[in-house]
């Protein structure tokens, strides 16, 4: 069986802003720092081999946390960065909510079929992401890895490996300094998983998280 820690980064100053970050390149905020260090004293006994990390700041500083007692390298993957909002990066998502209602509503009820402005489709980038996961599981069959992906990334590789439809993206986007632990038989579906920390929505086969 292979065990997976799906981890949602600390927050930025974004998060902390209610504002887009996307695949914008932005470090840890002081309250991100403080999710991060809860989450390595969470998974403190977890045996965890390997740590793989979407290529930006404040991912790349959460692995890193989680990396440095088990004394592993943190592998950065770049078809993990998250998604490109475009010309949606920064803004507030109140902002977005309140001057274009139809296109929240649609990105919430559909974001299967919604791209953001000169941003990234969610098929699109679901496609790179199971490039990237598939590679990975080649390597892991047993044993236990984290994913370090912020959101909504994060959403669309849990849909990955529980082959589940996505949930609200605009609510998955406030979901900062969490993680989920997934089960997977060789070669087999998931068996299992549980969230815990920043998520505070349940999904299909998740117990809901407990917020701190």
């Amino acid at each position: 069986m292979l065990r997976i820690v799906l981890v949602q980064p600390g927050s930025t100053d974004f998060d902390d802003q209610g504002r887009i970050k996307g695949s914008l390149d932005i470090p840890l905020s002081a309250n991100g720092t403080g999710q991060v260090a809860r989450i390595v004293a969470e998974l403190a006994e977890e045996p965890i081999e390997a740590v793989y990390a979407s290529a930006c700041e404040s991912a790349l500083q959460t692995a890193q946390a989680l990396a440095l007692d088990r004394r592993l390298k943190v592998k950065s993957v770049p078809k993990l960065k998250n998604l490109n909002y475009g010309l949606w990066h920064g803004k507030l998502i109140e902002e977005l909510r309140q001057n274009q209602p139809k296109i929240y509503r649609h990105w919430r009820e559909n974001p299967e079929l919604a791209c953001p402005p000169e941003g990234e489709s969610i098929a699109a980038a679901r496609e790179r992401a199971q490039l990237a996961i598939a590679k990975i599981l080649r390597k892991h069959r047993q044993g236990m890895i984290a994913l370090v992906i912020p959101e909504p990334l994060a959403s669309v590789v849990r849909g990955i490996l529980l082959n589940n439809e996505l949930d609200d993206l605009w609510q998955a986007e406030t979901d900062v300094g969490g993680w989920t632990l997934i089960e997977l038989e060789e070669g087999a579906m998931p068996v299992n998983d549980a969230s815990h920390g920043g998520a505070s929505h349940g999904r299909a086969g998740e117990r809901p998280a407990q917020t701190s």
